[in-house]
C-alpha cells in the first residue's frame, strides 16, 4: 500500500536539502507558481475546484467554454502562469484557509510544510506560518524575532510582543514592504520593554543610559535609536530605508528587548 505524503522516503530517512541563500522575495519565479498549482492537487483540489479558487483569487471569469478536465487544468496552468508575483503568495493563502475551513488540518498542514520546503530550497524570501505568507529573514533574523515574541510573552509584555508582531506584518507587506513601520515598531517593542525594565515612562532616548548595557554597547544602542529616529526625516525627504536595514533594526531590537527581559528576571530573582 503507498504511505501517506507524511511517509516520503526523505522524512523516513531525514534527508533535506540544504537552505538555498535567500535571493527573491519580490518574484514568483516558475518553481513558486509550480508547487502551488501541484500542492493544491495534492491536497485533494480538483482542476474544477482549483479554476475557483484561482479565479476568485485573481478576480477573473471562468471561462465556461473548458469544461473537460484537461482544458480546466490548462486554463488554471494560464491564469497563475500569468498572474503577477505577488497573487501567487495571496493564492497560496487561500488555497490553505480552503484546506482549514473544510476541517482538514492535516492536509493544512502537509501544505503548509512542503510551501515552506518549497520556499527554502529557492531561496525565497518567504515563509508559511499559521496560512500566513510572512517574511523569512537570516537565521539571525528568524531566531531573534520568534524568541523575542515568546519571551516577551511569556514575561507578561504583550504590548512589546505586539509591535515585534506588527514589525513582521509590515515587513511582510506585499507587494511593497512597510519598511519604515516595521523599523517604528521594533524600536516601539524595545521602548516597552525598557520602560518596563526602569519603571519610567520616558522615551526610549533618555532611557537608554538607565538601562545598563555594558559599555560600549550602551552607545551602540543609542545610534540604533537615531538611526530608527531618522527614518521619519529621510521618509519625508523622499528616502525610503532598505530591506536590509529593516531587518537589521528588527533583529537587533529584539535581541536587545530579549536581553533587558532576562536580566530583569535575574534581577528579580536575587
Amino acid at each position: 500500500m503507498q504511505g501517506s505524503d507524511s511517509d516520503r522516503f526523505s522524512d523516513r530517512f531525514g534527508y533535506r536539502a540544504p537552505d538555498a541563500e535567500i535571493q527573491l522575495r519580490e518574484d514568483a519565479p516558475p518553481a513558486i507558481r509550480d508547487a502551488v498549482l501541484v500542492l493544491g492537487y495534492d491536497v485533494g483540489f480538483g482542476p474544477g475546484s482549483m479554476r475557483d479558487i484561482v479565479c476568485g483569487v485573481m478576480l477573473r471569469r471562468p471561462d465556461l467554454g473548458n469544461w473537460s478536465s484537461g482544458n480546466i487544468e490548462g486554463e488554471v496552468q494560464a491564469l497563475i502562469d500569468e498572474a503577477p508575483w505577488f497573487r501567487i503568495y495571496d493564492l497560496a493563502e487561500k488555497i490553505h484557509q480552503t484546506i482549514h475551513d473544510r476541517g482538514d488540518w492535516e492536509a493544512a498542514s502537509r501544505f503548509q510544510a512542503r510551501m515552506n520546503d518549497v520556499f527554502r530550497e529557492h531561496g525565497i524570501g518567504w515563509k508559511m506560518e499559521d496560512g500566513r505568507i510572512m517574511v523569512r529573514g537570516s537565521e539571525a533574523f528568524e531566531l531573534s524575532t520568534a524568541h523575542a515574541v515568546e519571551t516577551m510573552r511569556s514575561a507578561g509584555a504583550p504590548t512589546a510582543a505586539n509591535e515585534v508582531h506588527e514589525a513582521l506584518k509590515d515587513i511582510s507587506r506585499r507587494p511593497e514592504p512597510d519598511v519604515s513601520g516595521s523599523i517604528q515598531h521594533a524600536l516601539a517593542a524595545l521602548e516597552c520593554v525598557a520602560r518596563e525594565y526602569t519603571a519610567t515612562t520616558s522615551t526610549l532616548g533618555p532611557i537608554i543610559a538607565k538601562l545598563n548595557f555594558p559599555k560600549p554597547l550602551d552607545e551602540a544602542v543609542h545610534k540604533l535609536w537615531g538611526f530608527a529616529s531618522e527614518q521619519g526625516r529621510h521618509l519625508r525627504e523622499g528616502r525610503e530605508p532598505q530591506f536590509e536595514e529593516a531587518e537589521l533594526v528588527v533583529t537587533v531590537a529584539s535581541a536587545l528587548s530579549v536581553y533587558l527581559l532576562r536580566a530583569k528576571t535575574r534581577s528579580e530573582g536575587q
